[in-house]
């Protein structure tokens, strides 16, 4: 192609240098390309000098909201395979006042509490992990259509929470595809189920489109206190208000207290992380951060499902039994987390920072 865009039939100094050989995603190829190896290959611009970057960034943000929907997508698959198998497997027998009874019918999986808690995990993690990319597609559409009020708060909500669409579901979407593993015993480590190939696949999502440190960076270094903490505050009413509204149902008051704590808790991170207004400091520990900020907005979106089950008066149907008990096991088990998370950011930990080189 000549600079007025027009075809000259010479081939550009673009090789192939091989395939990458990948732990996951086989059904994907993936190539290595030299550039310029035989004299020189030529590049063309695509829009205005200047504007690459910005491009770039509305194509990545989009795709990372893609990205968590698919580990998502990953860890739902698992989460369905470790279901079927656990209430059709059985293992062990029934256990009594008096012990076990080696006389009685083995029970299946699903009857130990230890593969509830597991199946439990996947289905906060994977019913969660939808909520929060439906609820981000939703902002996408509201930026674009709303009027100009609800299209800005729509797109600085989209800003604040574009690293956590992308990084929590990657991280927590991979330990669901861990348990599905867990749940199959020996059989999840053999090509016999698909739950091996669920974890190989989603342990790229961590990585591409961002990296979890790079989202993480990207969220206290940026998005936390772009404005003067703007979206911050917009995402903090957005909560309260779910807040407010569980709070009026007995049965939700308990975990609305805890996320309240949470979201207190996170705005006081934020700004202890940056009280001596050195970045080192803060974004030392910006990954903790970034997962107590998943966790917290991960809480809400749980709190508000479970709101508006109670409020439709449809608490007794199997499906919303099961997600008041996901709202449970991710606010008695899950949320209590953030405390450890938070406490080195907080403090502004020196740990990472101070170790020397050659400790390692």
């Amino acid at each position: 192609m000549d600079a007025d865009g027009a075809l000259t039939g010479d081939r550009n100094d673009v090789q192939l240098a091989g395939l990458n050989h990948k732990l996951g995603y086989r059904g994907t190829t993936n190539a290595l390309l030299n550039f310029g190896e035989k004299g020189g290959a030529i590049g063309y611009r695509v829009g205005a000098p200047g504007d690459g970057l910005r491009c770039m960034f509305h194509m990545m943000n989009e795709a990372r909201i893609g990205v968590g929907l698919g580990a998502t997508m990953l860890g739902a698959a698992g989460y369905e395979a470790s279901l079927e198998y656990a209430k059709q497997r059985t293992q062990g027998r029934p256990i009594g006042a008096g012990g076990k009874d080696a006389s009685a019918a083995p029970v299946r999986l699903i009857e130990h509490a230890d593969i509830r808690r597991m199946l439990l995990a996947q289905k906060a993690i994977v019913e969660g992990g939808m909520a929060l990319a439906l609820y981000c597609a939703r902002l996408v559409d509201e930026q674009r259509t709303g009027e100009p009020q609800p299209a800005a708060e729509a797109s600085l909500l989209l800003e604040m929470l574009t690293p956590i669409a992308k990084s929590w579901p990657s991280e927590w979407a991979l330990e669901a595809n861990s348990l599905a593993i867990q749940i199959h015993g020996g059989y999840g480590y053999t090509r016999d189920f698909p739950v091996e190939q669920h974890w190989r696949d989603n342990r790229l999502n961590m990585i591409h489109e961002g990296t979890h440190g790079i989202q993480g960076l990207d969220l206290l270094g940026r998005k936390a206190v772009m404005q003067g903490g703007a979206g911050l505050k917009l995402l903090a009413h957005r909560i309260d208000a779910t807040i407010s509204r569980a709070m009026q149902q007995e049965r939700l008051a308990p975990h609305a207290n805890a996320l309240a704590q949470a979201l207190q808790r996170l705005g006081a991170a934020t700004r202890s992380a940056w009280a001596t207004s050195i970045p080192e400091d803060a974004l030392a520990n910006a990954t903790p951060y970034l997962q107590a900020f998943g966790h917290t907005v991960l809480a809400w979106l749980w709190l508000d499902v479970a709101t508006s089950v109670l409020e439709r008066g449809d608490a007794t149907s199997p499906a919303n039994i099961g997600r008041l008990a996901a709202l449970d096991y991710f606010m008695r088990y899950e949320l209590p987390k953030n405390d450890a998370w938070l406490r080195v950011v907080e403090s502004r930990d020196r740990t990472c920072r101070d170790v020397p080189e050659d400790a390692f």
